[in-house]
């Protein structure tokens, strides 16, 4: 649809969700923006087309059609033959698209895994329209400069719109708070250590400080350092035994017989017995690990009044730390709720993501307890609690934490795996289909609070809003084959499963970047 006049699309026969919406209807962009949203049957272009013209001679003649007529749409919408283009969403869900607060691109150095244009690409096939990376690249990004030339970068490519997040400390050496010296929040809303977390707590607190005077939302990865370094060594124990026996750190079984076409060893139960063992006692640690640190970077948080966000929480007592930490600022300002004296985001300064891997799959047995991802996925109560905080609002958003890995680093035990394009299958699975979420509140939760959080007019069928949209067929079922994955990182642990919800095109601006 790109090149179409005057830049102007009227989306129709659609479905249109979004936090509020839930109604048929037709969406008219102009410019990169919603014009008008129109609710109402219009199955055909004849329709769309009346629908124009009628919106059109109300404008022009001071009459409001369908709502209020700002200044700008009476202005735009005096449209001529020929000026504008139609697009049948053919009865298609029409959403705003999805906003991602952490995703690893592997941009610069570590191309082998991920690049701005192959992360990017499978951002928009996913439905994503912006997205925020994080610093642990090769070399780390560690000035707002340097944030601000590869946002650019990204944004050349016409695709997902890129947020190049900053390193808490220069180059990660857990002392050095200068690399936020430089830092812009227009340009740079997020800074994190995102893949560890820093240790000292002072630095910590420092860096919250430096944030608190920009502006900034500081993405926590919660995690003591050396209690991560006492569970690696029960990993490395399973990995030995996995790498003998051919078995995938990405959860998928190993289906063979005594041996396969590749050669792979069967898994005898004793071996089996072995990894589980050794991943119960590495998981047990890192629920510690998360569970101590993110009450300190909560508290830390409180002490330097600063915007935090505590990434892929993945357990219950680590979600129940949130919702402490939210109620002690609710408290503290009661007069919140009249907008005085807490700011812009009075009602966002504490907020926290779930990831889809972590409300889908329990880490408990095989499968998937091996696959390998930081934090872990979790036991049964963990799960539920996770998607219950996203029920009552205690958690704030859903995010990928994409981490693309080849198969020979995911066979080294980096641990992560893709979920750009799988993101909105499992949580339209699981959270709509099996857990009786309403659609409007899966936008909420995958758009519109990920825009309030990181301040962008996206994430909403609204007028003036961004036109970054998403056409998703909700009940269709697809099986999954990482292979077929635009992201370099083939693994996901949602390997051929059946999933409810197909992304068949995400427009960016109002022009269409991904068609399935």
């Amino acid at each position: 649809m790109n090149g179409y006049k005057n830049n102007a699309l009227l989306i129709y026969n659609a479905h249109l969700v979004d936090e509020d919406l839930d109604t048929e209807g037709a969406v008219l962009v102009f410019d990169g923006k919603i014009l008008r949203v129109f609710k109402g049957r219009f199955p055909t272009k004849k329709d769309a087309e009346s629908l124009v013209k009628n919106a059109s001679i109300a404008a022009v003649s001071g009459k409001a059609a369908a709502g209020k007529t700002t200044s700008l749409s009476a202005a735009a919408l005096n449209f001529k033959d020929g000026d504008i283009s139609f697009y049948d969403a053919e009865g298609l869900t029409l959403m705003p698209a999805f906003i991602d607060m952490h995703v690893h691109l592997r941009y610069p150095g570590q191309t082998q895994k991920e690049d701005l244009h192959s992360g990017l690409k499978a951002a928009v096939a996913g439905g994503v329209g912006a997205l925020v990376a994080m610093a642990n690249t090769s070399p780390t990004v560690s000035s707002g400069k340097e944030a601000k030339k590869i946002s650019e970068e990204g944004n050349t490519l016409g695709l997902s719109n890129m947020f190049q997040a900053v390193s808490l400390t220069k180059d990660f050496n857990g002392k050095d708070t200068s690399s936020l010296d430089d830092v812009d929040s227009d340009f740079t809303p997020v800074v994190s250590e995102d893949g560890k977390d820093v240790w000292d707590s002072s630095v910590m607190f420092e860096a919250m400080k430096k944030a608190a005077e920009k502006n900034l939302i500081v993405s926590c990865h919660s995690e003591d350092p050396s209690l991560t370094a006492a569970a690696d060594l029960y990993r490395r124990e399973a990995l030995s035994v996995m790498r003998e026996y051919s078995i995938p750190a990405w959860g998928v079984e190993n289906l063979s017989g005594s041996e396969s076409a590749d050669g792979a060893k069967k898994l005898p139960p004793e071996a089996d017995a072995k990894i589980t063992r050794a991943l119960t006692k590495a998981n047990e640690i890192l629920a510690v690990s998360e569970d101590s640190y993110t009450e300190r970077n909560l508290l830390l948080s409180e002490l330097a009044h600063c915007r935090v966000h505590i990434a892929h929480v993945s357990t219950k007592k680590s979600m129940d730390a949130v919702r402490r930490a939210k109620e002690r600022f609710f408290a503290a300002n009661r007069d919140c709720e009249n907008g005085n004296g807490c700011g812009a985001f009075k009602n966002l300064r504490i907020s926290c993501e779930v990831t889809p891997h972590h409300l889908a799959l329990c880490g408990t047995f095989p499968p998937y307890i091996r696959a390998l991802v930081n934090p872990p996925l979790r036991n049964e109560e963990d799960r539920k609690a996770l998607i219950e905080a996203l029920r009552d609002g205690t958690a704030d958003v859903i995010s990928t934490d994409h981490a693309p890995h080849t198969f020979e680093d995911k066979a080294r035990s980096s641990p992560g795996f893709s979920g750009l394009e799988t993101s909105y299958a499992v949580c339209n699975t699981v959270l709509v289909r099996q857990n009786g979420f309403t659609a409007s509140r899966l936008s909420r939760l995958m758009s519109a609070q990920p825009a309030r959080i990181l301040n962008l007019k996206k994430g909403r069928l609204l007028e003036s809003f961004d036109a970054d949209l998403v056409l998703a067929s909700p009940s269709e079922k697809w099986r999954v084959t990482g292979e077929n994955f635009f992201s370099k990182g083939k693994a996901t642990p949602f390997e051929g499963k059946e999933l409810f919800g197909r992304v068949h095109a995400t427009f960016i601006g109002g022009k269409q970047v991904f068609k399935l």
